[in-house]
């Protein structure tokens, strides 16, 4: 049994699904472990390099990233800030774009579609992380990473390993 995430822009949802290797039974099968809203890239699905698009086909979650620390956790590349988001921190910096509690970060597998050169997924740093409670989900409205709630963050965290394969389409 393998875990794979599979994340629809056109639905704005992300489904973790247990799959089961093909066998003397046949195809593959796959159970569906826990779904959830997202919210993708306002500019919609595309690789290429400062387009600010989330970036589609199979990846691999490269790193995890923030596990000891507490909901709310505020990440500037990728390093926490010491500083935990309350409605004061957002009103003190109100155009962040919060990246906050847990990241997953991806790289691509697709060579010339989403990894190495200008399509690269992991050098356009593409996560998967946690952002304030009142920005909409199911609405593409990020800078290209996948935004989640917090609290299901988290619990995707816990289900997901380093190496856990990521597929994103339309």
């Amino acid at each position: 049994m393998s875990l794979v995430i599979d994340i629809d822009l056109s639905r704005q949802l992300l489904t973790l699904k247990e799959e089961e290797p093909a066998g003397e039974q046949g195809g593959q099968g796959a159970r569906v472990l826990y779904e959830t809203a997202v919210s993708s890239a306002r500019n919609g699905a595309g690789e290429q390099s400062g387009s600010e698009c989330t970036p589609r086909g199979w990846h691999r979650i490269r790193a995890k990233i923030g596990g000891a620390l507490p909901r709310g956790a505020v990440f500037v590349g990728r390093r926490f800030t010491g500083e935990v988001y309350d409605a004061q921190l957002a009103e003190q910096y109100p155009q962040r774009d919060w990246v906050l509690t847990r990241i997953l970060w991806l790289s691509g597998l697709e060579v010339g579609k989403n990894r190495f050169g200008s399509v690269d997924t992991m050098r356009r740093y593409i996560y998967i992380h946690g952002c304030p409670d009142e920005v909409p989900m199911g609405v593409a409205q990020s800078h290209g990473c996948i935004r989640m709630r917090n609290d299901e963050l988290i619990e995707l965290f816990e289900r997901v390993e380093s190496g856990t394969r990521v597929y994103i389409h339309q």
